[in-house]
């Protein structure tokens, strides 16, 4: 089984937006027993919570409910347990790498990119939309291109 994490800051609006989407395109291609998605946040500030809550509406308002996911913290084991970690922006991939466990070669499983690496007219970074004027919408139309993109490479490789 292919492995897929999604990491942005909190957790609670850009990865769980893309855990959201790609566990939905996942499902309708029939792929759920290959590909295995999740989401973390590089702080621990939301542990818990719900997906912000302009984040669900966006999702909801395409069909797509993130109410059942839960903020969480990417841990050590992530490192070992993913094929793939997909950050949204570089300030994430800095801190992800910070929170890569050395010394062990089992912790260099993981390969590290940006999303946007998937959808690239759409420049290298998914804008955090929690405090800016960036918008969900925005966001979600950048994440939903990348994770499609996504999926198709997957599904060449699987």
């Amino acid at each position: 089984m292919f492995k897929v994490l999604f990491v942005c800051t909190g957790n609670i609006c850009r990865s769980p937006t893309a855990e959201g989407y790609m566990q939905k395109i996942v499902n309708e291609a029939g792929l759920q027993s290959l590909i295995f998605v999740d989401s973390a946040g590089t702080s621990s500030y939301h542990q818990g919570d719900e997906p912000d809550a302009r984040s669900v509406e966006c999702a909801l308002n395409h069909g797509l409910d993130l109410r059942c996911l839960r903020s969480r913290p990417l841990k050590a084991d992530d490192f070992a347990e993913f094929d793939l970690i997909l950050a949204m922006d570089s300030q994430n991939i800095w801190n992800i790498e910070q929170k890569r466990p050395y010394g062990d070669e089992r912790y260099g499983h993981a390969v590290v990119k940006k999303l946007l690496e998937y959808a690239p007219a759409f420049g290298e970074n998914v804008p955090d939309p929690y405090y800016g004027d960036h918008g969900f919408e925005n966001v979600y139309q950048m994440i939903s291109a990348a994770c499609d993109n996504l999926l198709e490479e997957l599904k060449s490789e699987l």
